[in-house]
This record gives C-alpha cells, structure tokens and sequence, in this order.
C-alpha cells in the first residue's frame, strides 16, 4: 500500500491540479486511458482541428453564389489525419513523459482504479493507494444503444472515428446532438453522403426551440435528415459494408453504408469507480454528486478530502468548465478556509457544424418559466444576419442572432446565435452578463465596428424593447 497527499483520478483537467503549492509533496495521477483527457484526444481539439479543414471544402462550393467559381480538386483525408494526430499525439506523449518521468514527487499510474473507501483506492493490478486528499476527474464515455450490429468493425464513436484510415464514400450517424451535428458537417464537407438518423422529431433539441428548428430545416437540406426515425439492426453485407434497417414515419426502409457513427450521447465513468464502496452520493443521471465547492456528497453532506471535476460530476460536459472547475478546486486544496464556490451561472456552449451555434444562458422556454414565476416581462428579439451590410456581404439567409432580456432593466438572460463564427460572437454577450451590463448600455455605451459582422449582435440589442436607460451617456 503506498499512501499519497493527493491522489488525483484522470489526467485530463485533473492534471491542472498539481500547482506549486504541491512542491515536495507526494502526487499520484491515475488514469488507464490515454494521457491527457477526451477533449485533448478525442474530444473538442481533434474535432475542431477536422471542422476548419472541412470549412475550408464548403466555402469552395458555398463560393458559386457569390460569383467565385471554385472547386475542392480532392480531400487527403490520411494528410489531414495525420497532421492532427501528429501533434496531438506528441502533446500526450510529452505530457505523460513529464508527469511521469520528470517530477519527482508524482507518480504515474497507468491503470484504471476503483474505490474500497473514501480515501482508499485499487487499481486494475490489485495495488492499493490511499491518500489524504483525492480529486475524481474520470471524465465520461460515449453511449452505445443495445442494438444489433453495435460491435462490428465499421460502427464508430467520437472516440474512434477521427482515426479511420479512409474516407467513408456514405455514412449512417445515429443521434441528434452536438457530435451528430458537427461530424454531419465534417464528412458532408468532404464529399461522403451522410444520413443522419435521429429518434425525435429535430436536431439539437437541448437548445432554443428557434435554433433548433432552423438548424434543423438547414441541416435537412445537406444532409439525408430521417427524423423521428430509429435504428433497428446493423448486418455486414459480403463486401464489407453495412447493412443498416431503419423505423421512421413511413416504416420500415433499408440503408447501404461504409461506415457507422453511433453519437448518442456520453455517460459519466462514475460507474466504473465502485463508488458505492466509498458510499459516495450520485445523481439520477449517473453523475457523482458534488457541493457548490466541488466536495463529493456522501448522504447529502460532503466528505473531508474527497473532490471531483468535470464530466463525472458536471451537468455540463464541456471543457472550459472542466477547466473552471479544476481552478476552484485547485484552490480549495489548499486553501480549506477560504473555499471557492463553482460558477455555472453563464455558461456558454458552441456546436461547430454548418450552421455553426453558440448559447448562453437561459432558453425562450426557460425565460418564460422564470420571468413568470418573478412577475416580469420578457423582451425578445431576433435579428438576422442578412440585415447588417456583412450580411449582404455574404447574402446570408440563414444567420441570426436572439436575445433575451427583462424588460424592465435590461438585463440578458440569453443570447442564442446561429450563423458564420457564431462561436466568437457570443462572447461579448457573455461578457456583458457575467458583469451584469444592461442590454441599452451594452448596445449604445461603446463603438461597434462598422460594417463588422459585430452590428448584428448590436442591432439585437437595440431591437429589445425594454424600458431601462443606458448606464452611461450614449455614443
């Protein structure tokens, strides 16, 4: 049995952790996975490194309305593969190396690990850890459906389907959300032919109810979009391919495919810990149940030493607050009379598909639900891209952006944009309701470049009717 100061599980935002206050101090890092995390290996840096290629491929198309006639001559999907993974690869090799052989004071365990009590742990081999402080960083899985055909070859996740060595010519994705979304829009750009089939009656549907019913009216257009539709079995025909039989609106029909991109959603490790071992508390979905503090619950009261980040506990699997999170709790380590709350109130979200979508805050749904409990009114406004002049610059039809706001003072409760570099036009929204600036304020209190694509997100703000004065003089 070797016994630790600080025995973190995960080496993805966990290994932010180590700060130099843990200097001379003993540290292990457990995690039987790849060095690193899913958003390094697996999740949002690969992707987003296959989306800009792909973007590349769909202006060349896109660019015939415009009058620019051009075409892609070909995608190198093995180039563009190896360029990602040629560098993603090294950064987890170096990271480990680091962890590893390096420092002194940690140790790396390579090897999954489960717990026997609160500050007990095995791993894999059967060697015990104990340790006075332990943070729970697993992260999450992909979902597999109990549906025939799920362990053949040609049936992928996001965990595997960026390392294929071909380009599929047609591809079945099975689900509806973000992945869906975002590798629709990668292979689609790169000549496959996609077909998208999903349970419900839209894409995206976590999202405003405007953004995902126009996204999915735009997705419909490029992809073969079967909705409300399922899956019933995958069979590998006699030449490699699959077989795939489909239940939508018109019954049965049948499906020849290359290859199967199974993204339906992604599950906490939780339940790879043995975390009733240690009596810790979990949520009704699966998460590891945590205080404001990011303390695991253990009958609803937080046991001393014990903490977790990120997906295996976060309502929100997205990596900047994994990253957020393990700030708190870096800081909570040390410093135990001082503890740090977590701050999920305005947390942004992209999807980086075509269309590409961004979000923060509350729902049209949602702020209708609270400004009713509150006794205020809501102020909505949709402005598209199409009436700014780099909307006619680029004769979008398809861009907008919708605010949500109180009437009374002004003060955003969401902002959702659909539309090109959607991702980086949210942020001044987020900004402004982080420190609580007002929308009159926001729109008329600073200079908006002109005729940046910036105006829409300004001309949103000036089309919320409510009642409140700007904060400072108008420009």
């Amino acid at each position: 049995m070797t016994h630790f100061d600080l025995a973190i599980i995960g080496s993805g935002s966990g290994n932010s952790l180590i700060t130099p206050e843990w200097d001379g101090k003993k540290v292990a890092i457990i995690d039987g996975g790849t060095f690193g995390g899913t958003c390094l290996n697996v999740g949002c840096i690969p992707t987003k490194m296959f989306v800009y290629p792909a973007q590349l491929a769909a202006a060349a198309v896109d660019g015939a309305r415009l009058g620019v006639d051009s075409v892609t001559a070909g995608v190198r999907w093995r180039d563009i593969r190896d360029r990602i993974f040629a560098r993603i690869d090294a950064i987890s090799d170096g990271g480990r190396r680091y962890r590893d052989e390096e420092l002194d004071n940690v140790t790396l365990f390579s090897e999954y690990v489960r717990f026997v009590s609160p500050h007990a742990l095995v791993t894999a081999s059967g060697e015990k850890i104990t340790a006075d402080e332990i943070v729970v960083a697993a992260g999450s899985r992909p979902v597999l459906p109990d549906t025939p055909g799920m362990d053949l070859p040609q049936v992928h996740t996001s965990d595997t389907v960026m390392r294929i060595d071909e380009l599929p010519a047609r591809v079945l994705i099975i689900g509806g959300g973000y992945i869906a979304a975002e590798f629709g829009f990668v292979f689609s750009a790169f000549g496959s032919d996609v077909t998208v089939a999903v349970r419900s009656g839209a894409l995206l549907r976590s999202l405003d109810g405007t953004v995902s019913e126009r996204f999915t009216a735009e997705a419909s257009k490029q992809w073969n979009l079967q909705l409300n539709t399922t899956v019933d079995s995958l069979v590998e025909n006699a030449d490699g391919s699959v077989h795939a039989v489909l239940t939508g609106p018109a019954g049965e029909s049948a499906l020849d495919v290359d290859l199967v991109l199974v993204a339906t959603g992604r599950t906490p490790n939780t339940d790879r810990l043995d975390v009733a071992a240690a009596g810790f508390d979990v949520t009704s979905d699966g998460r590891l149940a945590v205080d404001g503090h990011g303390r695991v619950l253990s009958a609803g009261s937080p046991v001393p030493g014990v903490w977790a980040l990120g997906d295996i506990s976060s309502p929100y699997q997205l990596k900047h607050v994994a990253n957020h999170e393990a700030r708190v709790v870096a800081h909570n380590l040390v410093h135990p009379g001082d503890l740090r709350t977590m701050d999920h109130r305005f947390v942004p979200a992209a999807v980086f598909s075509s269309p590409q979508i961004a979000s923060v805050g509350m729902t049209e749904e949602q702020a209708l639900a609270d400004t009713e409990a509150r006794g205020v009114e809501l102020a909505l406004a949709v402005q598209e891209y199409g009436s700014t002049a780099y909307g006619w610059a680029m004769e979008d039809s398809t861009g907008f952006v919708k605010l949500l706001a109180e009437q009374e003072t002004g003060r955003l409760l969401g902002a959702h944009i659909m539309g090109h570099e959607a991702s980086m036009l949210i942020q001044p929204l987020v900004q402004a309701m982080e420190f609580g600036l007002d929308a009159a304020t926001m729109a008329r209190g600073q200079y908006w470049i002109h005729p940046a694509l910036t105006e829409v997100v300004e001309n949103a703000l000036l089309s919320l009717k409510t009642t409140e004065k700007p904060g400072r003089n108008r420009l």
